[in-house]
């Protein structure tokens, strides 16, 4: 069924810090609203919120017709243990909660409850129309057209993080919600993944809001933007796609900037002269009082005159300025200011794989031979599941061989932004956990060096795991400018990183001068990045292109 959703004066909030209210939106069929903002400006929250998962502090959702199906695709999609993939995918296509519900309204028929009939008849429309019917079949032909090669009765928790993707992706395909709500649907899908998830949201007939930091996935696919600007506290929606969205947004800041330097400058051009005319009074009237004495009653009257002149200036002058409208000075906007520290350069050979060769299971890597020089700067690209990950472990020496040889050459010191950003993942604060990486920085210097990666007070005391998966980023890329590197190893860096952070780290790596190895399937950054070098990896197999 086609459906609406329509959300009137949202507000929402983190104790006392609001971040964003008054808040308006209609999604309708065919629509595909980009959902932008630096991280912690709320985007999560309002999909939260449109789902009906959490409560607005003020405002209402209305939802036509109020039987409408909802889908919401959380950003990191949770592992349940013993959840085997046909299970997850059950969940995530809402399958699952339409055949307990049915289940439920089954028993009531069997019991002869009153109302019963209803709520099984509506119960069993809603279990068809998520496509309850055929989902096994379906799950079947889509897992196969994706190569997604493990059974579908295997345990989540057992699968690699490419084929997790993959898994996530097949759940997005095999959902026929009324509405989608989808949260960073991009990351860790490979160039095949992105391309038939562009194909998949641009021909939903299915109203959507997609949140996505992939500028290319946005440029493709988005009809509507809406902008979160947590430093302007405003909410902007943008009608065109993406392209549009960042013209008329440049116009519309430097339009504020404008409006903001006339409006200071007539006022200050106003000012100035109430202060003048104010002088020049002062000074008639001290002059009057000088001459008081003075016997020439004409004199006395024309400096009389003259004060009284001054002064009627001088207020209308001061009333000219009341009647300024005020033009509020646009926020400076928190910026990202990054760099990548540098530790003294390596020998000349920085890592090296003869012959290396994994195992694990059905997956083989390898043969492989590579050497990594000083200053290489390479780009390694591959499907998920094609052995990405697991060639960068074989270099920095992580992953025992089952044969071949792997070493690191004299004074390497690595520099890593993996793929699970493992390091705060613990129970420990933030914090501690970064103090334990840099045990030779102060605390305050570490309290510092964070806050300009915006995690501030109310983030280093937390438990590193409650932390989103942005700020674990953020936290990440701290570290890079907290201890000098001369190896920097990359693994889909711009997964979870708002857009201002993404480039900012493209900027930093231009200037970086160590040895990169970057894995990334941000086709933006590719282009952006200056790389010397470029290896394909399919089959745990290496070409260099």
């Amino acid at each position: 069924m086609t459906a609406t959703l329509v959300a009137k004066d949202l507000a929402a909030g983190h104790g006392d810090r609001t971040l964003f209210a008054e808040l308006d939106l209609v999604v309708a069929p065919g629509d595909v609203i980009g959902l932008v903002g630096v991280n912690g400006a709320g985007k999560s929250s309002l999909l939260r919120l449109l789902a009906g998962l959490d409560q607005p502090e003020e405002g209402e959702l209305r939802l036509s017709p109020p039987t409408a199906t909802v889908g919401h695709l959380p950003q990191e999609p949770e592992r349940r243990p013993d959840e085997t993939v046909r299970e997850f995918l059950a969940r995530r296509t809402g399958v699952a909660e339409a055949q307990a519900t049915m289940d439920t309204a089954t028993q009531a028929l069997v019991d002869g409850a009153p109302g019963s009939d209803d709520a099984y008849s509506e119960s069993l429309e809603r279990w068809l129309a998520l496509g309850g019917a055929d989902l096994d079949e379906r799950a079947e032909e889509v897992a196969a057209d994706l190569g997604l090669t493990v059974g579908l009765d295997l345990p989540m928790t057992t699968l690699s993080g490419g084929q997790a993707a993959r898994v996530g992706l097949a759940s997005l395909l095999l959902s026929r919600y009324d509405i989608f709500l989808l949260d960073e649907p991009t990351n860790d899908l490979d160039l095949d993944g992105l391309e038939r998830l562009e194909r998949y949201v641009s021909g939903l007939r299915a109203g959507t809001v997609v949140i996505s930091h992939d500028r290319e996935f946005l440029m493709r696919t988005v009809t509507k933007v809406l902008e979160l600007d947590l430093a302007q506290q405003q909410i902007n929606l943008y009608g065109g796609g993406y392209a549009a969205y960042l013209e008329e947004r440049e116009r519309a800041r430097r339009h504020a900037r404008e409006e903001f330097e006339e409006f200071a400058d007539k006022r200050s051009a106003l000012e100035g002269r109430a202060l003048m005319q104010r002088s020049w009074m002062d000074k008639g009237v001290r002059n009057a009082r000088r001459k008081a004495g003075d016997s020439d009653k004409m004199a006395r009257k024309f400096r009389s005159e003259s004060s009284e002149k001054q002064a009627a200036k001088a207020r209308q002058t001061q009333r000219m300025i009341e009647r300024l409208d005020v033009v509020d000075e646009p926020r400076k906007e928190w910026e990202l200011r990054m760099e990548i520290a540098s530790a003294p350069r390596s020998g000349s050979v920085v890592a090296t794989l003869r012959e290396a060769q994994v195992v694990r299971g059905d997956f083989g890597f390898g043969p492989v031979s590579l050497q990594v020089d000083w200053a290489d700067r390479i780009a390694i690209t591959g499907a998920n599941g094609a052995g990405k990950s697991t060639l960068l472990a074989a270099l920095l020496g992580r992953l025992p061989l089952d044969s071949g040889h792997a070493s690191l050459g004299s004074g390497v010191v690595v520099g890593e932004v993996d793929q699970a950003r493992k390091l705060f993942h613990g129970t420990e604060s933030l914090l501690e956990a970064f103090c334990a990486a840099v045990p030779d920085t102060e605390p305050a210097d570490v309290r510092t060096l964070l806050a300009k990666f915006g995690l501030r007070a109310d983030h280093v005391m937390r438990p590193a795991t409650t932390l989103s998966p942005g700020e674990r980023t953020r936290a990440a890329l701290a570290l890079l400018q907290g201890r000098g590197v001369n190896l920097l190893v990359l693994d889909e860096p711009t997964n979870h990183l708002d857009l201002p952070a993404i480039e900012q780290l493209e900027s930093a790596l231009d200037s970086y001068t160590g040895t990169l190895l970057l894995v990334t399937h941000d086709r933006r950054m590719l282009e952006a990045v200056r790389t010397t070098r470029r290896v394909e990896v399919a089959a745990g197999r290496l070409t260099e292109i």
